[in-house]
């Protein structure tokens, strides 16, 4: 049976009180957003619900176009019918009829809104249930631990009938917590520490460090390839791309070899910075993972966080690295996160980085770098910006 309707469910810690109605109405938009390729839907809001009439579109493609919106915790496909018990119970039992596989067990569960309508809601619960239950053989009643819960709406405007529900992304809606500038490297954990930071309502730029000819255009390829997977959540990122060689070669040469990680790491914060602040970011999102790596140690952690004085926001900071790895798979970002390109934090990797670096010494050493701050304002202004969507690369001249 094809649905009319598709029934939304926004986030209840979402949507209290006050912002109420500006989170709801940002879910909207960016549903309004991606179901642009579907012109006769409508979208309803009546005393506390949030209808999709689908008007002849497809419940399918509209169903994927939902899984991708974050704020959204849930929906369901469904059928209105005229507010009359007839109707209500010849729907009923056609939903019934039709799913596979066929449930031994149900119950109906009536909410009864239009409070003029002759039945009471346990009222119809008996009678709709068990005109099913009469024209259904080998089914059951099953109060407690049903197979299907059999959904009414009963309204002025017209009785709702739904039995699935979907999950959703749920999270706060796109934007809703400002925007952040994310460290998207090749590899698997940055892009999904960006899809947890937009789950929380996060809107992101993202930066790379490009360093040419020791990584490969196929490498950055690979990075834009990420970002473009991640804008099917999002819709359009800013991804600038900075030319990194130079800081990277004059560190080889002239810094000590076990901290050289630590200096370059500081060096990207500097430069996220100061594009940051250019775009107007509140934050800087990195996927460091405690104890994953040298630079994230908890001491390394410190000594390079140390670089700015703009918040850094670490959504993987405690996870399993198999959560990760589950979390880049269910995003689709994990096969193209693998292949072999490498990116710059793996050229002129020391044998043995400091795991525990001294931010006396390090604040020292960088200070008698008297090249390196004109060297971060050259790569900020080299900087190429690329709009990526999941349709198309957009490349702009130099911003900065």
């Amino acid at each position: 049976m094809k649905p009319d309707y598709i029934l939304l469910r926004m986030g209840e810690l979402t949507l209290k009180g006050r912002n109420r109605n500006v989170f709801e109405n940002r879910v909207l938009t960016h549903i309004r957003d991606f179901l642009k390729s579907y012109p006769n839907i409508q979208i309803i809001k009546n005393y506390g619900r949030v209808y999709i009439q689908l008007n002849g579109e497809p419940f399918e493609g509209i169903s994927q176009q939902l899984k991708k919106i974050f704020g959204l915790v849930s929906f369901s496909p469904v059928k209105k019918v005229d507010t009359e018990l007839t109707a209500m119970r010849k729907v009923s039992l056609e939903l019934m009829n039709n799913m596979v596989p066929k449930p031994t067990t149900f119950k109906v569960n009536v909410r009864r809104t239009y409070k003029q309508y002759p039945h009471d809601s346990q009222e119809l619960n008996h009678l709709i249930g068990g005109y099913v239950l009469h024209h259904t053989p080998g089914l059951k009643v099953n109060v407690h631990k049903p197979d299907v819960i059999l959904k009414v709406e009963v309204r002025e405007e017209g009785t709702f009938i739904y039995s699935e529900t979907i999950s959703g992304l749920g999270g706060f809606p796109l934007g809703s917590s400002g925007k952040s500038m994310l460290m998207l490297s090749g590899g698997i954990d940055s892009p999904v520490a960006g899809y947890l930071a937009m789950r929380r309502g996060m809107k992101l730029e993202a930066v790379h460090f490009h360093s040419a000819p020791f990584t490969s255009e196929r490498a950055k390829q690979k990075v834009l390839d990420l970002a473009k997977q991640l804008t099917n959540y999002s819709g359009k990122i800013k991804v600038h791309i900075v030319p990194f060689t130079d800081i990277q070669t004059q560190l080889n040469e002239h810094a000590r070899k076990n901290l050289i990680i630590t200096f370059m790491r500081r060096a990207m914060l500097r430069i996220t910075e100061k594009l940051a602040e250019k775009n107007d970011n509140l934050g800087i999102i990195t996927g460091d993972n405690l104890g994953q790596v040298a630079s994230q140690t908890l001491s390394s952690l410190n000594v390079i966080g140390r670089a700015t004085g703009m918040p850094i926001l670490r959504p993987l900071i405690t996870m399993d690295k198999n959560e990760i790895i589950k979390i880049a798979k269910d995003i689709n970002t994990f096969e193209t996160s693998i292949l072999p390109y490498e990116d710059c934090c793996t050229i002129f990797l020391p044998k043995n980085p400091a795991t525990n670096p001294n931010l006396g010494l390090v604040e020292r050493m960088e200070k008698s770098m008297e090249w390196l701050p004109q060297y971060i304002e050259n790569a900020v202004e080299k900087t190429e910006t690329i709009i990526v969507s999941n349709q198309k690369e957009e490349r702009l001249s130099h911003l900065f």
